[in-house]
């Protein structure tokens, strides 16, 4: 027989039924007993009959099941299976569950649930949240091939830092001294500049930040573009702006499952307000008498600030615009209008940055320049200084958090809930 998965279950299928899946919950009697069994698609309730077997059964064993299917308006979603065999395919050979799996929540610490996480997924509700998190990456990308952008897949072992800074993870690679990507900024512009005009990737990016908060990671997967002809930052908004739009539509009919399990209504996005940092600055500290840090707004502040919006606009999103050229990197174009400012910008949803993004340099002797003015030597960036010799159009782009956004469209508590297997601070197994 061929394997029936437990979604497709119906009364009007045949009767004899071939499953495969795992011993969710066991509810023994005396000659017979109530078993679950789950698999990827859902559970469905079995009759086993046997004290043998019965009494073989474990939790979490991983078996296969010929039976017959009958209606039952008692059992979970209305059918049952009773079992003419079961085969066990995978002793379960723990003393003691880490965790029970099988109940409304898991009683355990996300710590613990992190230290035995591939049994934690095997909870319907957080596999989930990686499900909603898959169809944020296909929409991403389904959504930029219809712009004409090209995916493109750069090196994570690059021989100079693309963000400055302290926070990058230094490699010894056969001798030389090199590090892992904080992003893959630069070989995205090269590519625009390369002639593709518009390309994307979705990749690993590496931060030695030492934090230990609910939003940082120091491995994340960053979902990237960079788009070349562009007039200013407003063309890179007003895209992103259609590609959240997207990415909820496509959420609302390819997630439907998921997010009822997880119980979670999308944000409705219609125009995405755009703010001047400065304006929102003076909007905090005037409405909430908060002081921001300079050339920027603390986490504190972001979440005040999102409340207003909310109120303001009706909007979760916001644009935060005009960062100075001090708080920017080193590609970042100069706002020719705003003295010491930029033409960049950070999406702020829900009172978490999920995005940052803005035009970049493409003149050659300017960008030469500002990697001297940030203390940079050009000869080490030459590589990807070469592009810009060659007629480097007008380009931008942005860069998006997925665990980031993962975790504020499902309002998770803690981004490592949204992370498969985390890396922090602390964390470096599984």
């Amino acid at each position: 027989m061929t394997r029936t998965l437990i979604r497709d279950l119906s009364p009007q299928m045949d009767h004899s039924v071939y499953l495969k899946g795992w011993i969710h919950s066991i509810k023994k009697f005396k000659t017979f007993a109530f078993v679950v069994l789950r698999d990827r698609t859902g559970i469905v309730q079995m009759i086993v009959n046997g004290e043998t077997v019965i009494e073989s059964l474990r939790l979490e064993a991983s078996v296969s099941v010929r039976g017959t299917l009958q209606v039952n308006a008692k059992a979970p979603g209305g059918l049952e299976v009773l079992v003419s065999r079961m085969d066990v395919l995978g002793e379960a050979r723990y003393d003691l569950l880490p965790f029970s799996i099988n109940g409304r929540e898991i009683e355990a610490s996300l710590e613990k649930q992190l230290d035995h996480r591939t049994v934690s997924l095997r909870r319907m509700d957080r596999r989930a949240i990686f499900k909603v998190q898959q169809e944020i990456t296909q929409a991403f990308r389904d959504f930029l091939i219809r712009e004409g952008f090209t995916e493109i897949h750069t090196p994570k072992i690059i021989g100079i830092e693309t963000e400055g800074g302290s926070d990058v993870f230094v490699l010894d690679y056969f001798g030389t001294r090199t590090f892992m990507a904080q992003s893959p900024q630069f070989y995205k512009q090269m590519m625009v500049g390369a002639g593709f005009e518009r390309v994307f990737e979705i990749g690993a990016a590496y931060r030695a930040e030492p934090h230990s908060t609910w939003r940082h990671l120091n491995e994340y997967i960053s979902l990237d573009l960079e788009m070349g002809f562009i007039d200013s930052e407003e063309d890179i908004m007003d895209l992103e702006e259609r590609l959240i739009k997207a990415i909820i539509g496509h959420l609302e009919t390819a997630a439907i499952e998921a997010l009822e399990i997880l119980g979670t209504a999308l944000p409705k996005v219609d125009r995405i307000p755009r703010i001047p940092l400065t304006e929102a600055q003076e909007i905090l500290l005037k409405t909430f008498g908060k002081k921001s840090p300079v050339g920027n707004i603390d986490a504190e502040g972001e979440k005040l600030f999102a409340g207003y919006v909310k109120e303001t606009y009706d909007s979760d999103f916001v644009f935060l615009t005009k960062y100075p050229a001090s708080k920017r990197p080193l590609y970042t174009m100069p706002d020719e209008h705003l003295e010491g400012m930029t033409r960049s910008f950070d999406l702020i949803f829900k009172g978490l940055e999920i995005t940052t993004g803005g035009q970049r340099i493409h003149d050659y002797d300017q960008l030469y320049q500002n990697i001297q003015k940030a203390g940079g030597k050009p000869e080490d960036f030459d590589f990807y200084l070469e592009s810009f010799k060659y007629g480097m159009p007008p380009h931008g782009g942005l860069a998006i958090g997925l665990e980031r956004i993962t975790m504020m469209f499902l309002g998770l508590d803690n981004i490592r809930q949204a992370t498969l297997v985390p890396r922090d601070l602390n964390r470096l197994k599984p």
